[in-house]
């Protein structure tokens, strides 16, 4: 893989996926969101000890959103097994938009489908061990500091205020879950962990960190160490193939074939299976959630490196 090879590439794809930024909207649901630049695009790539490419600012720091679906799914995956996270959550793909309740309703048992979708965020993150909201955090903050090897990582705390002030329809969510054994948390209490775990910020170099974490069986890159498990690290691979670009999941396999995760705050992580990171982060959106220049620069990074896994 000659990526670090061809460090002048990735400044003309950027530029090239740069011009479809017009084309897409920065998300407004969540009002701290739409204070992002819209015509804002970078990207990192990481293949072990050092960023070994990178083009545009990619200092700048947004929040996770919707990636961090992948790393509380992991977390819960360690603490408390594959058995107990799939008998609150389903692992089948789903054609509906990221915040449907649809499903719930009309598949028995009443369980979200899959982990990347709200429903099955918000039962994932009541699984986190912890005696409160603050230990929960905590442990997930410490988790991710781990991957990143950036132990100044934190939440957005104007995001995460936002984000809980307008979550009338993960309360929905959580309210149709709780009923039905799901979740038995209080609602409240499990929307400031997600909200807060929502914010969590980073830059495109720590993203692409994580990635590359992942791609590689969770092997920290700088010491060989496992943070994490080989079995938890190709669960959460799976779910990225299958149901990680909300439902534009299949049509993304085929142009891109990498599994990835995006977030509504214009994040992309990608994690090439033994082999790089990818982060890129590029806030005006298209009308299913996905970062419309990102999800053109992800493309073509994956068709000039020949990435794809299929």
């Amino acid at each position: 893989m000659m990526i670090c090879h061809d460090l002048y590439l990735l400044d003309a794809l950027v530029v090239e996926a740069k011009q479809l930024t017009k084309h897409g909207k920065v998300a407004d649901y969540i009002p701290a969101l739409k204070l992002a630049k819209a015509d804002a695009l970078s990207a990192a790539i990481y293949q072990g000890q050092a960023t070994c490419a990178e083009a545009g600012n990619v200092e700048e720091t947004f929040t996770l959103q919707s990636i961090s679906k992948v790393l509380t799914l992991a977390l819960a995956l360690m603490e408390s097994g594959e058995e107990a996270v799939f008998s609150k959550v389903g692992m089948e793909p789903t054609g509906d938009p990221f915040n449907s309740m649809i499903k719930l309703e009309t598949h028995s048992p009443s369980k979200p489908l899959n982990p990347m979708i709200n429903a099955g965020a918000l039962a994932v993150t009541s699984m986190l061990k912890g005696a409160d909201v603050e230990e929960r955090l905590a442990r997930l903050l410490g988790f991710i500091r781990n991957l990143t090897g950036n132990s100044e990582i934190n939440y957005n705390e104007v995001v995460a205020e936002s984000e809980y002030d307008t979550a009338h329809l993960n309360r929905s969510l959580c309210y149709f879950m709780k009923q039905h054994g799901v979740i038995d948390e209080p609602v409240e209490q499990l929307l400031e962990l997600y909200t807060k775990q929502c914010a969590i910020e980073m830059n495109c170099k720590d993203l692409a960190k994580i990635g590359y974490v992942i791609a590689n069986e969770g092997k920290a890159a700088e010491t060989g160490k496992e943070i994490i498990p080989l079995s938890v690290s190709r669960v959460i691979k799976t779910f990225m193939v299958t149901c990680g670009m909300y439902n534009a999941s299949g049509e993304f396999a085929i142009r891109v074939g990498i599994p990835a995760k995006s977030g509504v705050s214009g994040g992309i992580m990608a994690s090439v299976p033994h082999g790089p990171g990818i982060g890129i982060y590029g806030p005006a959106l298209d009308d299913k959630g996905n970062s419309i220049a990102g999800m053109h620069l992800l493309e073509a990074i994956s068709k000039t490196w020949n990435l794809s896994i299929f």
